[in-house]
């Protein structure tokens, strides 16, 4: 996960006092020397301004281990190390990020534009995250998967609807995953899933409060 720490271990004796390390990265192909140990000339180094003060190498293995680790950082790393014989070895990084947490609301147009029975007895709901890569979006009802909708390498917003009774009593929860870690919330139906007219009288009510608020602000300025 992006901000994580990864080590990557060459598994290999580089005791030797003519020994060469080189560290190599690339997203698609390792062209780009990132990192080095050269025991004869006494260098070790990060030579990719990209990763300064985020990797270290181990000096008695070899092994590179990055800190604070990016999105950016995904690809191919090869090291090369020259010893009395030649060994490589290569590693495929996929870092994903941060996931954020889905957030529900209701579909409050549902009020104005459903008949009186409909809108009664149904709750139309839906779960959204923003900026998404690589994940999967789902609705659940107990540990039942109800729907899901996937997004692949683009980072796009992802919104999935759901419909409940006002009086359900079952739990339901939205659920963000990606290959390796997840983020849930948990429907509240009682807070959310008001029958219209309570949600409509609680938002007149907001309306009024907000324009007592402006003619009081007025009122003071015209007073001054």
């Amino acid at each position: 996960m992006e901000g994580d720490s990864v080590t990557l271990h060459t598994d290999t004796d580089t005791q030797g006092n003519h020994t060469v390390i080189e560290w190599m990265f690339g997203a698609e192909n390792t062209d780009t020397v990132i990192a080095e140990i050269n025991r004869a000339a006494n260098i070790s180094d990060v030579t990719d301004e990209r990763f300064r003060d985020r990797v270290k190498m181990d000096n008695q293995t070899g092994s590179l281990t990055i800190t604070n680790i990016r999105t950016t950082d995904s690809g191919l790393y090869q090291v090369e190390i020259n010893t009395n014989k030649e060994a490589e070895k290569t590693f495929n990084v996929t870092v994903y990020a941060l996931l954020p947490v889905p957030v529900i609301i209701r579909n409050t147009s549902q009020c104005s534009s459903s008949s009186e029975s409909s809108s009664v007895s149904k709750c139309s709901l839906l779960c959204s995250v923003l900026n998404v890569s690589h994940v999967t979006l789902s609705w659940f009802k107990g540990n039942s998967l109800i729907s899901s909708i996937s997004a692949s390498d683009l980072s796009i917003s992802l919104s999935l609807s759901l419909e409940v009774e006002h009086q359900d009593k079952n739990t339901y929860s939205c659920v963000l995953n990606n290959t390796i870690s997840n983020l849930t919330t948990h429907l509240d139906i009682s807070r959310l899933c008001q029958p219209c007219a309570d949600l409509v009288s609680i938002q007149t009510v907001i309306l009024v409060f907000g324009l007592i608020s402006v003619v009081l602000v007025s009122g003071m300025f015209g007073f001054c």
